[in-house]
């Protein structure tokens, strides 16, 4: 049964044990190939679609609709068209006896931690043992956890590390005065305390005004860069979205901006609202959003400009951006095609590792392979 690949139910988080298919996307029979959209699968945080994880034919979809199923259990058989039926139906009937006497395997999550840089501790998730360093670095109120269907897949071949910034997620919440340079001395920072002597850079908005500083700030450190809908980079900005997300104090102040966040307006829930209150209220968080504010927007403009630091940073640059996004339009992309590779996903909006995640990968192994080429 070498040729049979398992479709598993991914850990998206570190909370997550259990998920529920909610739609299969293809039919038993269907020729998919790696990274095609699978099902759709819900969870207590987030939906999304599950990417296939090689080629082959789905041959047999084990999990059924809206059933709770553990982390790692085998939701669905992929196999090419010459493995026999046989071993096709013991492999399934493996597969539905351990779902059904409750025997699957825990998976083991992110290795956690923390390391101090200049007296800040910045909270980190790695997933994967072998292969070249990739760090992941989120936008402006985010954290590490909205990497998790980029981080997971990655992980398969690179080690990949994704970072809670100063005043975000489980990192210390002092920013000082909210500069680019204290985000900067953050993750430059963070690799040398990590050991790691070069890195593949991956940032989001901010993140990647951040990461784009980064590489011009510490070279030597810096493989390659991708920049996903960076801030940084030109004239467009969301001001109205990024003053309402600092100053919304409940709930129903929050939810009206969060759907400029997504392509579909529809994947700003109210469990996303809730977790970002949760968040919001912690000690110190108010106050470093607002710092980091400051550096964002200069009136309605934006305040910072990244752009020129690209001409002296000699890594492969590929950039991903969604043409529908609504808090730093695609727009801004204008200026940086003959620097990089640019993608652009159509009715995506600001979230496009979330959006779409596979887009995401591509782009950023792409930048790994021209670092290496």
């Amino acid at each position: 049964m070498s040729d049979i690949i398992k479709v598993v139910m991914p850990k998206w988080g570190l909370s997550m044990t259990t998920g529920r298919v909610t739609e299969w996307l293809v039919d038993e029979g269907d020729e998919v190939s790696p990274g095609d959209d699978l099902l759709e699968i819900d969870t207590d945080k987030i939906a999304g679609a599950l990417e296939s994880p090689g080629g082959g034919i789905l041959r047999r979809q084990i999990a059924q609709i809206d059933e709770s199923i553990p982390v790692g259990a085998t939701i669905g058989l992929l196999a090419p068209a010459e493995v026999s039926e046989e071993e096709i139906e013991k492999a399934a009937r493996i597969a539905r006896e351990e779902l059904d006497s409750g025997s699957v395997e825990d998976v083991a999550g992110p290795e956690v931690g923390k390391v101090a840089v200049k007296g800040r501790e910045i909270a980190f998730a790695r997933l994967g043992t072998e292969g070249e360093d990739i760090v992941l670095v989120h936008g402006y109120g985010g954290d590490k956890n909205s990497w998790l269907f980029v981080q997971e897949p990655l992980s398969a071949a690179y080690v990949v590390d994704a970072i809670d910034l100063p005043g975000h997620g489980e990192s210390s919440k002092d920013v000082g005065d909210g500069s680019l340079d204290v985000l900067v001395e953050a993750v430059t920072g963070y690799l040398a305390e990590q050991g790691i002597e070069r890195a593949h850079l991956v940032g989001h908005s901010l993140g990647g005004a951040v990461v784009t500083a980064a590489a011009a700030a510490a070279p030597e450190r810096v493989a390659s860069l991708t920049l996903i809908a960076p801030a940084g980079y030109g004239p467009a900005i969301n001001a109205t979205y990024l003053r309402g997300f600092a100053g919304a104090q409940s709930r129903r102040q929050l939810q009206p901006h969060l759907g400029d966040l997504y392509g579909d307006p529809s994947l700003a829930t109210r469990q996303l609202a809730d977790d970002l209150m949760k968040f919001k209220r912690l000690d110190g968080v108010d106050e470093a959003l607002n710092a980091i504010l400051g550096t964002l927007l200069d009136g309605d403009a934006p305040g910072i400009d990244v752009a020129p630091l690209l001409a002296g940073i000699d890594v492969p640059v590929q950039v991903v951006w969604g043409d529908a996004d609504a808090v730093i339009a695609a727009s801004n992309a204008q200026g940086l095609d003959d620097r990089s590779v640019v993608t652009t996903l159509p009715g995506v909006g600001h979230m496009a590792h979330m959006e779409q995640p596979s887009a995401v990968v591509t782009a950023i192994t792409s930048a790994v392979e021209a670092a290496n080429g």
